[in-house]
């Protein structure tokens, strides 16, 4: 599809040698003889470039450019002028034209200019577009009650530049209420930089958070500025904060209280304007009392608390997740399109999903590598999630207890389902060693629920435990 160029200039020569010029290279001119129809055209036909000239009748070039620049018009635009000078070029510029060109026009300067002007577009547009795909990558995906007041925290903490401390289970999804923070945030077009302080060598951390002069430790062969330093303007999250050494936190703490880091080795002080959020699946306030956290670091970082709801408090959301993780895959790997089945939701929406919204996104994904056809049946899932493919074999119906459920014998959705969570029952029993509190804690349900339970499903110690 050939480019397209709007020349906007009163001068019929002018605009028949740009015309010459442009269609020579392969691209469709459009033409306009004033300000007002210049204007008109360049909404309607979105053109790839602009090359509009200063002087002219009814509206001169100028208010042409502020007009589009406010629309939010898109594609470069080149400014034409016989009566040039710098201030006007200046101006021209702080107005958002991408160049300026002085008559009589040079063929080979116009070009240049249209072709740097060209690949600006072209790389605006390929930068866009990844920032969709990483934006999409990291949305908060869910309706559910537990997500609603998520979002609410999140924009109520978004426009401050105080510490937010972001708690919940592994897998629940820290990094993307941080970075969402980020983006609401008035430092959105500055630096997220996220540190996994689990992640990095105790020995390293110290020169990763705060940078190292050369020569300060052995290996150290060049200097470094650490990632505070790169996050000056914006925004650094520090995940699982609960894994850093006191050394390291007692640092991160007069960041917090004089927004100053000193380089490993340096001897000094750099200011740094950075806004912190940190993560933690651990119960810092246990640490706290344990001695094994620093209480004055907690109080720094916990201004505005936000905890992430696990996965089996929003299980309304799951049929949601599961379209967006299967439409993500699909999309990166160029893969046919494919939908879950009903059912298949259904069941997706009562296993435990321990790993939460991590453990779903990776099930999603096996599923869909494993899997060829159209629409993914129960059949389909049965394997992925480990309550279901860790669990043994059970004893034969004559015994009058249901059989597994991944045998063949699930002749209707009830009994798929009814199999399922009696296999995840035995299983979670025996994983605490059939006591029945203890069990009824560790998968959120009332004891006297998991009481009948057993009774429904016929479920013996005796003879599921072997």
């Amino acid at each position: 599809m050939k480019r397209s160029v709007l020349v906007i200039d009163d001068e019929e020569a002018i605009r028949s040698s740009l015309r010459m010029i442009l269609e020579y290279e392969g691209l469709h001119t459009l033409e306009a003889a004033d300000g007002p129809s210049g204007l008109e055209t360049a909404l309607s036909e979105e053109p790839d470039l602009v090359l509009l000239d200063i002087k002219m009748p009814r509206m001169d070039g100028m208010g042409v450019l502020q007009e589009l620049r406010q629309r939010q018009f898109p594609s470069p635009i080149i400014m034409i002028s016989g009566h040039g000078t710098v201030s006007t070029a200046v101006e021209a510029i702080k107005l958002g034209a991408f160049d300026f060109l002085e008559k009589p026009l040079e063929r080979e300067r116009v070009l240049l200019t249209l072709r740097n002007a060209l690949q600006h577009r072209d790389l605006r547009s390929r930068v866009q577009g990844l920032v969709q795909e990483v934006d999409a990558r990291y949305q908060l995906v869910g309706e559910s009650p537990p997500m609603r007041e998520l979002r609410d925290a999140i924009t109520r903490a978004a426009p401050s530049s105080a510490t937010v401390l972001i708690t919940g289970d592994s897998g629940t999804g820290k990094e993307l209420v941080a970075r969402a923070i980020h983006r609401a945030s008035l430092r959105a077009a500055a630096a997220f930089i996220k540190v996994n302080c689990a992640a990095i060598p105790e020995d390293l951390i110290e020169s990763e958070l705060f940078g190292h002069e050369r020569g300060s430790f052995t290996g150290a062969s060049q200097k470094q500025a650490g990632k505070f330093v790169r996050a000056d303007g914006g925004t650094i999250f520090l995940d699982e904060i609960g894994d850093m050494s006191p050394r390291v936190r007692a640092k991160v703490l007069r960041v917090l209280q004089d927004g100053e880091v000193e380089p490993v080795g340096a001897g000094r002080q750099i200011h740094v304007d950075v806004r912190v959020i940190a993560a933690t699946n651990f119960n810092l306030e246990a640490a706290i009392a344990q001695g094994r956290f620093r209480e004055d670091l907690y109080f720094r970082l916990n201004v505005l608390p936000i905890p992430c709801p696990a996965l089996r408090q929003r299980r309304e959301d799951i049929p949601l997740l599961v379209e967006h993780f299967a439409q993500l895959y699909m999309h990166e790997n160029a893969s046919p399109q494919r939908r879950f089945s009903l059912e298949t939701l259904e069941i997706l929406k009562d296993l435990p999903w321990k790993g939460n919204v991590r453990e779903l996104k990776n099930s999603v994904e096996r599923v869909l590598i494993l899997t060829d056809q159209e629409e993914i049946r129960p059949e389909d899932v049965q394997p992925v999630p480990a309550a279901i493919a860790a669990a043994p074999a059970q004893t034969s119906a004559e015994d009058g207890v249901p059989p597994s459920a991944t045998s063949g014998n699930n002749r209707t959705l009830k009994n798929f389902k009814e199999n399922a969570e009696r296999e995840f029952l035995v299983r979670m029993l025996r994983e605490n060693n059939w006591n029945i509190t203890r069990t009824a804690r560790f998968i959120d349900t009332p004891r006297s629920n998991l009481y009948k339970k057993i009774e429904q499903y016929g479920i013996n110690r005796e003879r599921d435990d072997a």
